[in-house]
């Protein structure tokens, strides 16, 4: 099980509201280690014991697939929504269904992988920032992708920060 918890803080500058998504997988990420997701600066970063190791800055897209994909763990997040992710802003029920629809008739009529190019796209750049955290996106046939591990567990110890 995955432990989420949602951080929101004022900017003093601008004033505006600036989320901040925390993850502790505990079956991906070391003790005591956690991601951060900064949804303002498209960031996400590594934290040991609350101090920051590692991050690394997203596109608009990249953010957009990320998200789902981290929220989803330890299950897999549908391609439906992954591309109702990439199309809208919000994301809500309908689009997600439409987005449904569209992949159903493109497996009838062969058009799968046109219909999900841009979302491999956006996927390709998101899965080489992903493994310097040590993770990868696996993809789950034909259904959507989930949130894996690069390392195995016997080389978790060497992942850990002292």
């Amino acid at each position: 099980m995955s432990e989420q918890t949602l951080t929101r803080f004022r900017k003093r500058r601008k004033g505006t509201e600036t989320r901040i998504l925390h993850f502790a997988f505990q079956d991906l990420l070391p003790p005591g280690q956690t991601l951060a997701l900064s949804l303002g600066t498209r960031t996400l970063s590594l934290l040991c014991d609350g101090k920051m190791i590692l991050d690394q800055q997203f596109s608009i897209n990249e953010l957009r697939v990320l998200e789902p994909i981290l929220q989803a763990f330890p299950h897999y997040c549908p391609y439906e929504v992954l591309l109702a992710s990439l199309s809208s802003a919000p994301v809500t029920a309908s689009s997600i269904a439409r987005c449904r629809q569209r992949l159903l008739e493109a497996q009838g009529s062969q058009r799968w992988q046109q219909e999900l190019r841009p979302l491999r796209r956006a996927l390709s750049s998101v899965r080489s920032k992903l493994h310097h955290f040590g993770l990868e996106i696996s993809n789950v046939r034909e259904r959507g992708c989930s949130l894996t591990c690069l390392t195995y567990a016997g080389d978790m110890a060497q992942r850990e920060v002292v």
